[in-house]
């Protein structure tokens, strides 16, 4: 098995990952002490960390969801999303990950009167703040913005020209996100068709806690370039009694164009969508050669880090050092930077750090089959 260190130290690549899932308990308590926030369940920080991993593992998606109450309620004021922003690059890049799309959908901060681009710009203020600090403590990481409208709620349209207005400012795309059921890809066409008219990036959760017409919809209507989540693509694959895989033509047409899995696996473990680690998709679709990719969705909530799921599936499937690379570059291929940062993290950063881990551990090793022939 990979060795913490080891999977520590290797260069990682985020792709799905929410700002207001992440913050590190001790911030939430002091963001609602300064602006006023009286909702919490506790402010002992362990007792919270603790109330947010039970209230988010309940096996739904809607109820993981009610989680977000609190922290989305200390993200109302411009200096609170900077510094939970800046916070969330320290936390990335001290965890070995060296490139990060992190979403946050704006409409959510606006309830004391701050606006979409205000909101926005606090984000990747934070972001610019955080990479600085990250850098200065020996740690290179580069933070991107997804701007993200919630599904249940009316402003996508409005929502996604404010993503296109920040899109030489550090956002490199727009999603969707929030209930599945009941909100299917297709009621915000407009939104979706105003970012393709301005040749912008596409990325939708579909797929995780409805099933194979989420993905349909995402990728046929709304012209998604990558699957948040994407989990229930499995209900369109068959395994024989005697071992071989029959792919549906969805899952054929998914794995033919390359088109990217953001999967997260302890997440769906708590909503639901998968039973166990063990048990996930990912494994199947790994084996298959999907372009999967390895993220966290949400940290506070599921009590993650890029390193723990990597872990998480090594002690489940033996991944090892060349299957997370794999990983790794799989997400690189299919970030929303430009093409030119994408191949300058690749061969500058993620495969001579992979070289060298896989160098140490040949050292590691030599010196064990010497030590045991003497």
């Amino acid at each position: 098995m990979l060795r913490p260190d080891t999977i520590r130290q290797a260069p990682k690549a985020l792709l799905h990952d929410h700002l207001d899932g992440g913050l590190r308990p001790a911030t939430v308590i002091d963001l609602a002490t300064e602006f006023g926030y009286d909702g919490l369940p506790t402010t002992d920080v362990d007792d919270l960390a603790a109330w947010f991993r039970r209230g988010a593992d309940r096996k739904s998606l809607e109820l993981y969801l009610e989680t977000f109450a609190h922290t989305v309620g200390v993200l109302q004021e411009r200096d609170a999303i900077i510094r939970v922003a800046a916070e969330c690059a320290e936390d990335l890049a001290a965890d070995g990950v060296v490139y990060a799309e992190v979403r946050y959908a704006p409409e959510l901060s606006t309830e004391r009167g701050l606006t979409l681009d205000e909101v926005t710009e606090a984000n990747l203020e934070g972001f610019r703040i955080g990479m600085e600090r990250a850098a200065a403590a020996g740690h290179q990481i580069v933070m991107k913005m997804l701007v993200t409208a919630m599904r249940q709620a009316a402003r996508s349209v409005e929502v996604a020209e404010c993503a296109v207005r920040w899109r030489d400012s550090g956002v490199v795309g727009f999603d969707v996100a929030g209930p599945e059921k009941g909100y299917p890809p297709t009621r915000y066409l407009d939104a979706f068709e105003l970012i393709r008219r301005e040749n912008f990036h596409i990325t939708i959760h579909a797929g995780e806690s409805f099933g194979l017409p989420s993905i349909w919809e995402a990728l046929q209507f709304a012209g998604a370039e990558r699957l948040g989540h994407g989990v229930r693509i499995v209900d369109d694959i068959t395994v024989q009694d005697d071992g071989s895989v029959r792919l549906g033509r969805l899952a054929a047409f998914v794995r033919d164009r390359r088109v990217p899995l953001e999967m997260c696996p302890t997440s769906n473990v708590h909503t639901g969508a998968a039973p166990s680690i063990a048990e996930h998709p990912i494994d199947l679709l790994r084996r298959l050669r999907f372009r999967v990719t390895v993220n966290t969705d949400n940290r506070l909530m599921s009590g993650v880090s890029m390193s723990s799921e990597f872990a998480a599936l090594d002690e489940a499937f033996r991944i090892g050092l060349g299957e997370m690379e794999w990983l790794t570059i799989n997400a690189m291929k299919s970030a929303f930077a430009p093409f030119d940062e994408r191949l300058r993290v690749i061969n500058e950063i993620v495969k001579p750090g992979y070289a060298r881990l896989r160098a140490a551990e040949s050292r590691v090793v030599a010196g064990l089959v010497a030590e045991a022939g003497r």
